[in-house]
């Protein structure tokens, strides 16, 4: 009996049957590596455009500071939610697929409800956010050349709403990719695109230093005169919404975790280590990115370094930056909307068991080794999320407001919120001990923030309605 199972032993990988895993799915391939880069294609997204204005308004003291502790924040809280992957034990105990999932099984209750709520939310709203950033990139290529052409005073307006739609056609065509597992070449693409723009917005910025013959900007960011004290306030709360967003990657940390080999090592400390290389390249970059976009312009920082028109030479480079942009984003929003794709026809699948529109897959070779099975629910229901995402980014374009409210109301509940309180549950932490006093601070300042962050948002975002006509927008 005992021969018999060291070899059955030997003829498997974290307890399944050879080519399976031990939940009896199909053997999960992910490395460190393509975790990696679903962290880097996620959180090197068009925040970090955003971060010089945000270093702006908060100046060289507080900017660098808050930037540095959202970096902190974030790894920690995430090296939380990774060990919460598996119930019970870390490498056979139970799988949790989604972070729902996660929350079920340590929280339980109206808990799951709430955070499925949020976080599906969020994905939406991020979806929306990167449909307005990518058609931001794509006017500032023809705007590039409109400049080149007839001069920086001529103002060369352009319409978002076509290259909204073309992004739209775009990520209906890519969203028929069935699974997590069947993106890593797109977020390995994505992570390339990311560090291309981020290098070319940090070389522009370390150029116009160079040309200002020092570093602009002050010890407390924008002063009040060149704004006003209102402003001050809401774009200082908004600043932080926008960092949030910057590092925001936790709610689809789960997922990104389920496509991890079996262990060993367990899934959890391949997670760690990834999240530690990811939070680390980033915050490289940000602080970079972020720090000399400030430098270069100071007070006039634009929300969006590469689409501002801080910078307009070379314009073939400017060109290069805002193409790479669009091309992560491409591969950024179907990261960021996988989970969502996934919830909804696991949804349906239970609810209409033995509905052939939503089970029977037709399949179609692509050649003598490769099919593609085509599912009918898939197409129109990802098709149709594609179309809403897009129609709503034609009526709201404001990308720096967007971003800020995004990473304001994802924030805290989903990066910090639940993450700690599962650790609790987990690790038996003892109500008013030192650590649950611990945690329930940090979960408590980071609620303040956000709260913070969405007002900052919110106000500039009605800001911008007063003055804002639907589908008649133009740069």
């Amino acid at each position: 009996m005992e021969l018999s199972m060291d070899l059955g032993r030997q003829q498997t990988r974290g307890g399944g049957i050879e080519g399976f895993d031990d939940d009896g799915r199909a053997s999960r391939t992910g490395t460190m590596w393509t975790a990696s880069a679903h962290i880097i294609t996620a959180v090197i997204g068009s925040g970090v455009l955003s971060l010089a204005w945000a270093i702006a308004q908060l100046g060289w003291v507080a900017g660098p500071i808050v930037m540095i502790l959202f970096s902190f924040v974030i790894f920690y809280t995430s090296s939380l939610l990774a060990d919460c992957y598996r119930t019970g034990d870390p490498v056979t105990g139970k799988r949790n697929y989604t972070y729902s999932d996660a929350v079920h099984a340590y929280l339980g209750g109206a808990k799951v409800k709430i955070c499925g709520l949020i976080q599906y939310l969020n994905l939406f709203g991020v979806a929306i956010g990167y449909t307005i950033a990518s058609s931001i990139s794509m006017m500032a290529i023809k705007r590039s050349n409109c400049f080149h052409e007839k001069g920086h005073k001529n103002p060369c307006h352009i319409s978002s709403n076509p290259y909204m739609i073309i992004f739209g056609i775009v990520e209906i065509i890519f969203s028929q990719i069935p699974d997590f597992d069947q993106i890593s070449w797109l977020s390995m693409v994505a992570a390339v695109m990311s560090f291309t723009y981020s290098s070319i917005g940090l070389a522009l910025g370390i150029v116009q230093v160079v040309q200002n013959g020092g570093f602009k900007g002050s010890l407390t960011g924008i002063s009040i005169g060149a704004v006003s004290q209102t402003q001050k306030i809401w774009h200082t709360l908004q600043a932080f919404g926008d960092i949030a967003f910057a590092y925001s990657y936790s709610i689809i940390l789960i997922e990104i975790q389920n496509t991890v080999k079996a262990p060993p090592p367990s899934e959890a400390k391949v997670m760690k280590k990834a999240t530690l290389v990811s939070v680390a390249v980033t915050t490289f970059f940000y602080m970079l990115c972020g720090c000399f976009g400030y430098a270069a312009f100071g007070d006039d920082a634009p929300g969006n370094l590469l689409t501002g028109f801080g910078f307009y030479n070379p314009f073939w480079l400017l060109d290069i930056a805002n193409a790479a942009i669009v091309i992560h984003l491409v591969g950024a929003y179907q990261v960021f909307c996988q989970p969502l794709f996934a919830f909804i026809e696991r949804w349906a699948a239970g609810t209409w068991p033995e509905s052939k529109f939503i089970g029977k897959e037709i399949r179609i070779r692509l050649s003598r080794r490769k099919s593609y099975n085509l599912n009918l629910f898939r197409l129109v229901w990802r098709s149709a999320f594609v179309v809403v995402t897009t129609v709503i980014s034609m009526l709201l374009p404001f990308f720096n407001d967007v971003v800020g409210l995004l990473g304001a109301l994802g924030f805290w509940p989903l990066t910090v919120y639940f993450p700690v309180e599962m650790y609790i549950v987990q690790k038996k932490v003892p109500k008013w001990s030192r650590t649950w006093i611990c945690l329930q601070m940090l979960s408590l300042a980071c609620l303040v923030i956000s709260i913070a962050a969405a007002v900052g948002s919110i106000a500039g975002v009605i800001s911008d309605l007063k003055v804002y006509k639907p589908f008649k927008s133009g740069a």
